[in-house]
């Protein structure tokens, strides 16, 4: 049995927090720097170039890549020999509780602006706090903790869309199907993308395996050569379209598609496209 103390996991998502909103993933700025090296069209290439020195200023000076935030979506792995010990002033304190207490201090230790409603429809009162996050918990096996925090835009996430698809239909009609979503994301969701899709499962799950395939390192494809291959075609039509960076036209509309799967009904065929904007946030930690 391995144990955590609270304290632990509030710093271990504070700095998750603050470093994803400063610094660039590395596999997402080498995506970056190789789009601007094959971009033929000389406007989009120079838009690029002002992407990449956009997240050097950030990282050099410690200010947010992008002035959106966003909200944060947590995916906490958590070992099931593992157990977290709360502090004495809070003796029912789960780890729920830490994440998101984490999320607030990291939001305001890092001067970073907060963007979470109490309540979507009706006054639409911002909390203060940047939380509550969207926090997907599991139980693995072994010990020890993984933390992913990812900080997920407004404009990029409004143009997510969802289908469900006959269980006939042709991966060819549904590759076209996200094509058009992608399309019709355009300049709002700040092109170029890191584009996730959850193919299988459920109306929930699907979504669910888009968000966790934007996870994925850039460059790393589905294990399963069908959807590595149907990774690779999407992208390249994604491309064709020339929407280009920030939507001004060019070669580079997406730098990554990634595919997670699930069974699902034999009835079914749940297809969901959840788009990253260039400014690809996310940082995991270890514990």
């Amino acid at each position: 049995m391995q144990m955590f103390q609270y304290i632990q996991l509030v710093e271990c998502v504070q700095r998750l927090c603050i470093d994803c909103a400063y610094n660039l993933p590395e596999d997402v700025s080498e995506a970056l720097a190789n789009a601007y090296a094959n971009e033929s069209n000389t406007g989009a290439k120079q838009i690029l170039a002002q992407l990449i020195e956009n997240s050097r200023i950030a990282k050099a000076e410690r200010i947010p890549l992008c002035q959106d935030t966003g909200l944060v979506v947590v995916f906490v792995e958590q070992g099931a020999n593992t157990v977290i010990s709360p502090p004495p002033e809070k003796p029912a304190a789960t780890i729920i509780d830490a994440i998101q207490e984490g999320v607030a201090v990291g939001y305001e230790k890092g001067m970073l602006r907060k963007s979470v409603v109490a309540e979507p429809l009706n006054e639409r009162q911002n909390t203060q706090t940047n939380t509550p996050a969207v926090i997907h918990h599991s139980v693995v096996p072994g010990v020890g903790i993984k933390i992913s925090v990812m900080a997920k835009g407004g404009g990029c996430e409004n143009k997510s869309q969802f289908k469900m698809f006959n269980p006939t239909e042709s991966k060819e009609a549904v590759a076209d199907w996200i094509v058009e979503v992608v399309k019709d994301a355009g300049a709002n969701a700040c092109p170029p993308f890191v584009i996730g899709l959850g193919i299988g499962g459920n109306f929930e799950e699907s979504c669910l395996l888009s968000k966790k395939a934007l996870l994925r390192r850039i460059g790393a494809f589905n294990a399963d050569p069908f959807y590595a291959q149907m990774e690779k075609d999407i992208q390249a039509a994604v491309n064709a379209t020339g929407l280009g960076p920030q939507g001004l036209g060019g070669d580079a509309t997406a730098l990554a598609v990634c595919i997670e799967t699930a069974p699902c009904h034999i009835a079914s065929l749940p297809v969901a496209v959840n788009i990253e904007c260039h400014s690809h946030r996310h940082k995991s930690a270890i514990l």
